[in-house]
C-alpha cells in the first residue's frame, strides 16, 4: 500500500494551446514583430528565464509610426495573445502556490484568533516568522499552506531526527529548510526563550503542556509565556494530541487565520469533518457489545513491551473507530506500558503497531512510512510480533494484525488512522481500502510534498 508523489514539473506554455492562432487576423505584424517591439517598449519583459534584448532598429518617423500602428492592433487582443514564449513552473501545484500567497498577501491589519484554551490571541499581520516549539507540526502547517518553510524562523530538531525520512522529502522540495534555526529539542526543558525571541518571530505555537500547563490559568501563568507576553510577542495554543477529536478543527481554524490562509484551512476542516461524519454514520446504530478488545502497540518494538495509550490521544480514535482499547481499562494517562500478561488476558481481536521508520532504534521497531515498501513494512511487522512473543494472540492467530504509522497521530490525519481502524474492527462496515484512498486524496489536494511510501500495512497479503 505505497503512495506516490505528484507529477514532476514541466514546461508549458503560459497560454492555452487555442489561445495561439488568432492573433495576425487583425494585426499586419507578425507575433514575432509584436514580442520584439514590445519588448522594446516594455524591456522588462521576459521569455522564460532570458530576457528579450532591446531591437536595435533605428528610432525613424516610419518606425514610430509602426509601433503604433503594431499597439493600437494590439489593445483590441486579450493580454495574453501577446505573451506567446514558454514559461517553466517550478511543480504542478504552482497555481494553488500563488493563489495562497495571493490570499495571505490580501489580508492587512491585526489579526485576532481564538486558540484552544480560548485565548484571543492578536497579531499585526499574518504571520511571517513563525516558531514551531514541536517540529512535528510542520505537516499540520503544510496542510493549511503550499510553503510552510517560507514562514519558519525557528523550530525543533525533531523532524531531522524523529521524522527523519520526511526531513529529506522537505529538503528536496525547499532547500532552505536545511538553514532554519534550531531553538531546542522538542521538549519544554531544552527549549531556548532567549534563543526564540532573538530571532524576532511574529507567532509562537506551542502546546499547553509544552508551556507547563493544562488549561488556561496554568498556561498563562507559566514563566515561559510571561516572558512571551513581555516581549510582545503573540503565542498560539493548539492540540492534536491530548483531546484531538475536540480540538483539532479549533487548532486549525486558529492557525490557518494566524498564517492568512482562512481560505485554504476552511477546505481542509470541510474535507476533515466529512470523511469523520462518514465514519460516525456508519456506527451509529453500532451496540456496545459490538466493540471488541483492541491492542495499539505504539512505537512497537522500539521498547521494551509495551507501549500503549491510555486516556486521551488513541484512546479516543479507537472508540471513535467503533473499538475498545484494552489500555484504557488500567493507564489513567495518556501513555504508558502494559505487562505481557495483561495483554495476553484480554486477548484483543485487534492488533495494531505503530512505528516512524526513523530515530535511532528504527531497526528494532516498526519500520514504515516514507520510503518505506510494502514488503519491507510487512517483514518488519512480523519482527516485531514474533520478538514481543505475541503470535499467540487471537488477533495475530486470524490475520487481524496490521502496522500504521504512527504520525498520524497527533496531526489532522488522524483522520486516516481512524479510517483504517475502522475498516480493520468492521470489515463488514467499511470498505478496507477507505483510508488510503483519503491519503491519496491528501497528497493531490492539500500538500506540496506528498506522502510517499508505506503508510498502512497488513500482515497478512490482501
Amino acid at each position: 500500500m505505497t503512495r506516490s508523489g505528484r507529477p514532476a514539473a514541466g514546461f508549458v506554455p503560459l497560454i492555452q494551446a487555442g489561445a495561439r492562432s488568432a492573433a495576425p487576423a487583425i494585426c499586419p505584424h507578425s507575433s514575432s514583430d509584436m514580442a520584439s517591439l514590445f519588448s522594446h517598449v516594455h524591456p522588462a519583459l521576459e521569455s522564460g528565464n532570458r530576457a528579450v534584448a532591446t531591437p536595435t532598429v533605428p528610432r525613424t518617423r516610419a518606425w514610430q509610426r509602426a509601433v503604433r500602428r503594431t499597439l493600437t492592433a494590439a489593445s483590441a487582443l486579450p493580454l495574453a495573445a501577446l505573451l506567446l514564449q514558454p514559461v517553466p513552473l517550478q511543480a504542478a501545484d504552482t497555481a494553488g502556490t500563488e493563489q495562497s500567497a495571493a490570499q495571505a498577501a490580501a489580508q492587512t491589519g491585526p489579526i485576532t484568533v481564538t486558540d484552544v484554551l480560548g485565548r484571543q490571541v492578536t497579531l499585526k499581520a499574518p504571520a511571517r516568522r513563525v516558531i514551531l516549539t514541536q517540529a512535528r507540526h510542520l505537516p499540520v502547517m503544510a496542510l493549511l499552506t503550499p510553503d510552510p518553510v517560507s514562514l519558519l524562523a525557528g523550530w525543533s530538531d525533531e523532524f531531522k531526527t524523529s521524522f527523519s525520512r520526511e526531513y529529506q522529502t522537505y529538503l528536496q522540495r525547499f532547500p532552505g529548510i536545511a538553514k532554519v534555526p534550531l531553538v531546542g529539542r522538542h521538549t519544554a526543558d531544552s527549549f531556548s526563550v532567549e534563543q526564540a525571541l532573538a530571532l524576532r518571530p511574529d507567532l509562537i505555537v506551542l502546546t499547553a503542556r509544552f508551556a507547563g500547563g493544562t488549561d488556561r490559568q496554568s498556561v498563562e501563568e507559566s514563566l515561559m509565556m510571561k516572558r512571551f507576553a513581555a516581549a510582545g510577542i503573540p503565542v498560539l495554543v493548539v492540540d492534536f494530541f491530548v483531546k484531538p477529536l475536540e480540538n483539532t478543527v479549533p487548532s486549525l481554524k486558529a492557525l490557518g487565520q494566524a498564517i492568512g490562509q482562512p481560505q485554504r484551512t476552511a477546505e481542509f476542516i470541510d474535507f476533515y469533518e466529512s470523511h469523520m461524519k462518514a465514519v460516525t454514520d456508519r456506527l451509529a446504530d453500532l451496540p456496545a457489545k459490538d466493540r471488541p478488545p483492541v491492542f495499539v502497540h505504539a512505537h512497537a518494538g522500539s521498547t521494551d513491551c509495551c507501549n500503549s495509550p491510555g486516556q486521551g490521544t488513541f484512546n479516543e480514535m479507537i472508540s471513535y473507530a467503533g473499538g475498545h482499547n484494552i489500555g484504557a481499562d488500567v493507564l489513567k494517562t495518556p501513555t504508558g506500558k502494559l505487562g505481557f500478561e495483561y495483554i495476553n488476558s484480554r486477548n484483543p481481536q485487534v492488533y495494531v503497531a505503530t512505528g516512524t521508520g526513523s530515530g535511532k532504534r528504527t531497526g528494532q521497531g516498526l519500520t514504515i512510512g516514507t520510503g518505506i515498501t510494502e514488503a519491507d513494512a510487512r517483514s518488519s511487522l512480523q519482527r516485531v510480533i514474533d520478538s514481543n512473543r505475541l503470535s499467540a494472540l487471537a488477533a495475530i492467530r486470524n490475520g487481524n494484525a496490521h502496522g500504521i504509522w504512527h504520525a498520524f497521530n497527533d496531526s489532522p490525519l488522524h483522520v486516516v488512522f481512524i479510517e483504517a481502524l475502522a475498516g480493520w474492527i468492521h470489515p463488514d462496515r467499511f470498505d478496507e481500502r477507505m483510508a488510503m484512498k483519503t491519503l491519496d486524496e491528501v497528497n493531490r489536494r492539500f500538500l506540496t510534498v506528498p506522502l510517499d511510501g508505506t503508510y498502512l500495512v497488513d500482515l497478512k497479503k490482501p
